[in-house]
């Protein structure tokens, strides 16, 4: 199967190079197979409610201001094609996830809208002809805990084969060749009875290694970086925290620091994994749930369920960009997220089970993923106790950088239904992202050097 993909790709590539004047070759859907160049389904659905792949969206509308921060709305004009609430939540069951019927029972204020789909997901020419190279040759070793440095450049599973090679293809998504900052990432904390709390005033950085080849000074092993310094509260701010993570999880696992204020060093942090709360949010997020699934897959089996179509947060531009009534104030509605400032489409996701291995620890004993074909990073997890009963729901929104060819998913919304709690993370109304010109050198992003340049700042 990799194989015939691969010659298919391989073909369409070699042919569609001479036509490079008028069309960008590597965004043209593997028509031979059937498949994207990223393995999706390129054909739409039998009723026309999920549309082929078409390239993605790669034209900036008219009111966009490039370096802004901000990618404003090309579907604003759009109105939903339905809304599902408590009274009709059966018709759709379906297409929803345990987390979203859960909610719309809990929330007479809650609903979801529902908008015309739009597969947004756009890739650089040099990330897709990586990524059908890989779908021949790239593997997973050591019990699928690690991923061969051979892979990188490109998505790394356009035909996943089992679970745990869909759950790397969203560890190692496309987030452009530089890094993507923001100087105010804020985090909240709504309790039952709507009272809100912003836990963290953040500046963040992020980067995916894994995608920068030409760099000499990088280890091929690392796949993620991000640090963050936290600027409010007040009795936090200074403080660092940072995470690498490599390709080989078993032999070069996650490498965490922390650095505070009072104590004025680098100190490893190995504690940042697994089902550890993440401080900075308020404890309503663990650090394998960041962007739905982050770290090492060895406590949980993760089986690959098949393709459904699902009902699932995409091109969420109102919450990454203020627009009308969703901005700080307008985005929450009581204890949840303000309805109007959420967009739900049809999109087809791979599915994936994660049970908890037998004599291993977590808080979790199964997460059920919806992760969307067309690897935005956008999707969807229903994470159950050890009661078996529903505990958290977690939502990644997406929108496309069009101007970047960047899917960016790091907004999400857990919704912890125990403590009936519910965790932003990503909220970046104030200052917004900024795609880094180019990368920085390494000796810039050790950290030592971090600390040693924002705190003397």
């Amino acid at each position: 199967m990799k194989a015939l993909y691969s010659i298919a790709c391989g073909t369409l590539l070699g042919l569609a190079g001479a036509a490079q004047a008028t069309v960008d070759a590597a965004q043209i859907p593997n028509h031979d197979s059937g498949l994207t160049l990223f393995g999706s389904n390129q054909a739409g659905n039998h009723d026309g409610t999920i549309p082929p792949y078409s390239g993605g969206l790669t034209q900036a509308p008219a009111d966009f201001k490039p370096d802004s921060g901000f990618w404003t709305n090309p579907f604003k004009d759009e109105e939903p094609l339905l809304r599902i609430d408590a009274q009709n939540a059966d018709q759709y069951a379906d297409r929803l996830s345990d987390g979203q019927r859960h909610l719309l029972k809990q929330f007479p204020t809650y609903h979801l809208n529902i908008y015309p789909t739009h597969r947004t997901a756009a890739y650089p020419t040099h990330v897709l002809e990586a990524t059908a190279r890989n779908a021949e040759q790239c593997n997973t070793t050591k019990d699928n805990l690690a991923v061969e440095t051979a892979c990188r450049g490109g998505l790394p599973f356009p035909a996943p084969a089992n679970g745990n090679e869909v759950m790397w293809n969203q560890l190692l998504g496309y987030i452009g060749d530089t890094a993507i900052q923001a100087q105010h990432n804020r985090s909240w904390r709504i309790a039952r009875n709507g009272a809100r709390t912003m836990t963290a005033d953040q500046s963040t950085f992020s980067e995916r290694p894994y995608y920068q080849t030409g760099l000499g000074d990088r280890d091929p092993q690392m796949f993620w970086r991000t640090y963050s310094i936290t600027q409010s509260p007040a009795r936090k701010a200074g403080e660092i925290t940072g995470v690498f993570d490599y390709l080989d999880t078993v032999s070069k696992p996650r490498r965490a620091w922390s650095y505070t204020t009072g104590q004025r060093r680098v100190k490893l942090a190995p504690e940042f994994a697994y089902d550890t709360p993440v401080a900075s949010l308020g404890g309503g997020l663990l650090f394998d749930e960041l962007f739905l699934f982050s770290g090492k897959m060895d406590r949980f089996d993760f089986q690959y369920k098949g393709v459904k179509e699902m009902y699932i947060p995409y091109n969420n531009y109102d919450l990454y960009t203020p627009a009308g009534q969703c901005d700080t104030e307008g985005q929450f509605v009581g204890s949840h997220i303000n309805p109007a400032c959420e967009r739900f489409e049809l999109h087809r996701v791979r599915v994936v089970e994660a049970t908890l291995k037998p004599g291993m620890r977590h808080a979790y004993s199964k997460r059920t993923y919806y992760l969307d074909e067309d690897l935005s990073g956008a999707g969807m997890f229903d994470a159950f106790d050890q009661n078996s009963d529903l505990h958290r729901a977690l939502f990644n929104t997406m929108i496309q950088l069009y101007d970047q060819k960047i899917p960016w998913a790091v907004r999400s919304h857990t919704y912890d239904f125990n403590r009936g709690m519910l965790t932003v993370l990503g909220d970046a109304y104030t200052g917004g992202f900024k795609v880094m010109p180019e990368p920085l050198p390494e000796r810039h992003l050790n950290p030592e050097a971090i600390t040693a340049r924002e705190t003397v700042r």
